[in-house]
């Protein structure tokens, strides 16, 4: 990846502690979900494309909420990644890395997050000039433990855990020095967002809002 992409993902990566990840089933729910989540402090959303409505949701919500800085999630074929900057996407998120898509996304016109959730994945994307990895599936992976045993042999990489958080776990991760942000879908549930339960959907995120890369991870009885 080059220097010139590196560079673009950092503010994005660093714009919130918190990036909501969306399955959207109806693009109808995308806007006034990205308006919900921007207006709480959530700025940075992934779709996943994980549904046939995925990529009408990412362009409803590019042209509709000019402010959210929308991803495109769980690409996993080279292919998804035209078609997402095509509908509007900002910056491609694999939940792991083959070799072809990893340097598919090195060649890419925007910056991304590629997936590893082993240490030899994690030097293999090192290699191609990644510098910022999703780590997925973060809590059954190993979690912050995992994390904090990599920052020694791996002190240049930094990381966006996805994959098990909740409200209560955030905050261990964002705690430890080599974490920029983390993912998650606590705040904007899937079944929430279908039935329209945009209020909840704020309230939640207004809390994962608050949330700050650095800050101690509550103590533990």
């Amino acid at each position: 990846m080059s220097q010139a992409k590196a560079e673009a993902l950092a503010p994005i990566v660093h714009r919130a502690a918190v990036i909501p990840v969306l399955t959207i089933e109806d693009a109808r729910q995308s806007i006034p979900l990205a308006r919900t989540l921007v207006d709480a402090g959530l700025p940075v959303l992934e779709v996943t494309l994980r549904t046939p409505a995925a990529l009408d949701a990412i362009a409803a919500m590019a042209k509709a909420v000019p402010e959210a800085v929308i991803g495109a999630g769980t690409v996993v074929a080279t292919s998804q990644i035209a078609e997402a900057i095509e509908a509007g996407a900002r910056f491609i998120v694999t939940p792991g890395t083959t070799d072809k898509l990893a340097r598919a996304l090195a060649e890419a016109p925007v910056p991304a997050l590629p997936g590893c959730a082993t240490v030899s994945e994690a030097m293999a994307l090192a290699d191609c000039g990644f510098e910022v990895l999703k780590f997925f599936p973060a809590a059954p992976s190993g979690g912050p433990a995992w994390l904090k045993a990599v920052a020694g042999p791996l002190p240049n990489l930094r990381f966006c855990p996805t994959g098990g958080l909740d409200a209560d776990s955030a905050s261990a991760y964002l705690a430890l020095p080599n974490v920029v942000c983390v993912g998650g879908a606590w705040m904007a549930p899937a079944a929430d967002i279908g039935r329209g339960a945009f209020d909840r959907i704020a309230e939640l995120a207004r809390r994962a809002a608050q949330l700050r890369v650095g800050a101690a991870a509550p103590a533990t009885a």
